[in-house]
């Protein structure tokens, strides 16, 4: 970890088109040598679509609770970023990044994929099923040279593991989204999305599970509204840019958080370790989590390392405040 990544975390401000399920290389298990943590938002409303403040105030609200990079994803709508970035913008300060929820059902159920970063608007596709529906619009994502992210599968109980598993070129879903209807812990028989990633996860598909406030009320607050600052990602980039924190989030560098500030994760060949930054006075508790959901690992140590056995196909971390806060490491493949 950089000196400059040290200070951004110490501090609480800065965390500083793959294609298919093919397995990845053991180098893509490797952070990169140098790199810092950003702190930001991938999932966000203005009046653009259906969230009640303009981009100017949406944006200005991240920015002033010291968040790094935020991503507007207005229903079907691709909000201009250039004119926020040069009233809001500063380098390796403070980014904004465009995006658009690319709004789509079939029958009654909602499917909806974030585009990270696309060049152009992406027309809503149809479909014949809910996962046809999901996969023609991730490809047209790709076409327009987006990163996509699969929202709130359990918004309606419209998208479930099997589709998961089933979907190609797409690596990224919301494992925990800050909107108060979209059923992140599952009920009814239904899973949580925690339990389903680890059903994709020991199926062999590779997911990474990013965390989302689906911002939409800036002006009221309270559990029935989706407000700002539930859900973020620390993702480590070379720098500051678009291209590089999506390239970050495609690798599967970064954490996904409801509030747990992580110091470093450390993703090697056949290893994980996790290093925390604690928030007095509460207490943690690190989880690490391989096949099946099975909890392979607990410490209450700040800084935990698990070395996967030769059993072990994968192993991921969840690391619970006693605040009630989480956060979520993106999972290590066992390699030859």
């Amino acid at each position: 970890m950089t000196r400059t990544a040290i200070l951004r975390a110490g501090a609480g401000v800065g965390f500083a088109a793959v294609s298919g399920w093919l397995a990845a290389a053991p180098s893509a298990q490797t952070p990169p040598a140098a790199g810092n943590w950003y702190k930001g938002n991938l999932h966000t409303h203005t009046i653009n679509s259906d969230g009640d403040s303009s981009p100017d105030d949406v944006v200005r609200w991240y920015k002033e609770h010291r968040y790094d990079f935020l991503v507007l994803t207005d229903h079907n709508y691709l909000t201009s970023v250039e004119g926020l970035n040069s009233v809001f913008g500063a380098a390796e300060k403070f980014l904004v990044v465009r995006g658009e929820e690319v709004t789509s059902r079939f029958e009654k159920k909602p499917v909806h994929v974030n585009a990270l970063n696309p060049e152009t608007l992406v027309e809503a596709q149809g479909g014949l099923s809910v996962l046809d529906t999901l996969q023609r619009n991730i490809d047209a994502i790709r076409r327009a040279r987006g990163v996509p992210s699969i929202n709130h599968p359990n918004f309606g109980w419209a998208i479930t593991a099997d589709d998961l598993r089933q979907v190609q070129n797409n690596r990224l879903f919301e494992v925990y989204n800050g909107h108060p209807e979209v059923n992140n812990l599952g009920g009814g028989g239904s899973p949580g999305l925690e339990q389903v990633w680890d059903v994709l996860l020991t199926s062999g598909r590779r997911m990474y599970g990013v965390a989302v406030d689906d911002a939409h009320y800036f002006k009221q607050f309270g559990p029935k509204y989706s407000n700002p600052g539930r859900g973020w990602v620390g993702v480590r980039a070379r720098e500051l840019s678009a291209s590089a924190l999506v390239e970050a989030l495609e690798r599967g560098d970064f954490y996904a958080s409801t509030g747990v500030v992580l110091a470093e994760v450390a993703r090697l060949p056949n290893a994980l370790r996790v290093d925390i930054k604690t928030a007095s006075p509460f207490k943690y508790t690190t989880e690490f989590i391989g096949e099946n959901g099975r909890v392979l690992k607990t410490s209450f140590d700040t800084s935990s390392t698990y070395t996967m056995a030769a059993a072990d196909r994968y192993v991921r971390v969840r690391v619970a405040a006693s605040s009630g806060e989480a956060a979520w490491t993106q999972p290590v493949f066992r390699t030859p």
